[in-house]
């Protein structure tokens, strides 16, 4: 081929490396020639009980109807989560996987001569959103793997007009309390629109975290972004949302894609939403693994980053790529973070007891402390 299509492209999409998801487990099973039903997957933060058996009955429920276009406007799960967020509807917009949204506000607002804050260690979309646009991102040094929100305020500009906030944040685990969000969001210029990404929120009880819906009152520049793929066991039918003002979603809706949400998704969602004894299993099964994790890490004399997430990012006493590699040879499946910056670091989800503790038994096995 004579014609060079990566450079047609526009520049801020010819210097993009494509995003990396965790391996899946069969394509793990065919490299090493392991059996799927041996391997445990801890890499991509899913929630280890599976789909509620709400969601798995609203599915049967709407597979007559495959023939149909789905409710491009999601009448019944907006009206469900305005409910459940004390919001209205059309504050609401839907997205095929949170990550949808991200890339609906960096289209909406964001362009070449432009640029985005967000901090170091944060979610990898972050970037490629902004620089797909041709936007500037702008990766402000984290504080003790978390955000530094006064460094992040520093570095708005006049062509700032987007920053990106994680809470807690994806890979490391980290959280900022009520106080310092609201001290956050009074100092933000007001045409700076705060995308507070709140995928792991469900997880969080008590008072540490905020719950960034009640602040949207007092600050009409935030829009709260969260996901039915963690918490809600439906990372396979890719469905988030937003919650902001009016006026934004206004905004983001006339960039979003018909159809964005499908018709499984929605019904199933709309079922998980309603599904209080599964996200209540789901926490406890979360705290009892995150403390198995921790204490199996300290056996192993190895430190960690406390995590209010689903997921734990463990320090290792060598480079992890070689680690990771010899734990896949067990058939186990984490997370390298390299390419975060974290070149010492895995990235591993809580699972099941019994994954969890496969998991620390080829940890030890590979790092020679078995």
């Amino acid at each position: 081929m004579s014609c060079d299509f990566l450079a047609l492209a526009v520049p801020g999409v010819q210097k993009l490396s494509p995003y990396v998801p965790g391996k899946p487990v069969d394509e793990l099973a065919r490299e090493l020639g392991l059996e799927p039903a041996h391997i445990v997957k801890l890499a991509s933060n899913e929630n280890p009980l599976g789909p509620s058996p709400r969601a798995l009955q609203a599915i049967r429920a709407e597979l007559d109807e495959l023939t149909r276009y789905p409710d491009g406007n999601g009448f019944e799960l907006k009206a469900a989560l305005a409910r459940r967020c004390q919001a209205a509807p059309d504050q609401i917009t839907l997205g095929n996987g949170s990550n949808d949204i991200l890339d609906l506000v960096a289209r909406a607002y964001l362009a070449p001569g432009l640029n985005a804050v967000f901090s170091q260690y944060a979610f990898a979309v972050y970037p490629i959103a902004v620089q797909a646009v041709g936007a500037e991102g702008r990766a402000v040094p984290a504080r003790d793997w978390g955000h530094d929100l006064d460094a992040m305020l520093a570095a708005i500009d006049d062509a700032t007009r987007v920053v990106f906030i994680a809470n807690p944040n994806n890979p490391t685990g980290t959280w900022f309390g009520p106080d310092a969000l609201q001290a956050f969001l009074r100092q933000v210029p007001e045409r700076v629109l705060v995308v507070l990404d709140e995928a792991y929120i469900e997880y969080a009880e008590g008072d540490d975290l905020p719950d960034g819906l009640s602040y949207l009152a007092e600050h009409p520049n935030l829009l709260v972004s969260r996901t039915f793929s963690k918490a809600y066991g439906l990372a396979a039918l890719r469905v988030g949302y937003s919650v902001c003002s009016a006026e934004i979603a206004d905004v983001l809706n006339r960039v979003r894609q018909p159809f964005n949400v499908n018709s499984l998704a929605l019904a199933a969602a709309c079922a998980a939403l309603e599904d209080e004894d599964y996200l209540a299993r789901s926490r406890q099964v979360n705290d009892a693994g995150m403390a198995q994790l921790e204490a199996g890490f300290a056996a192993l004399d190895l430190r960690w980053i406390p995590s209010r997430g689903n997921f734990i990012a463990v320090e290792l006493d060598r480079e992890a790529g070689p680690v990771y590699q010899a734990l896949l040879a067990e058939g186990v499946i984490v997370r390298p973070v390299g390419g975060y910056g974290m070149p010492r670091h895995l990235r591993i989800s809580i699972g099941l007891p019994d994954e969890n503790a496969r998991c620390l038994a080829a940890l030890a096995k590979v790092l020679g402390r078995g």
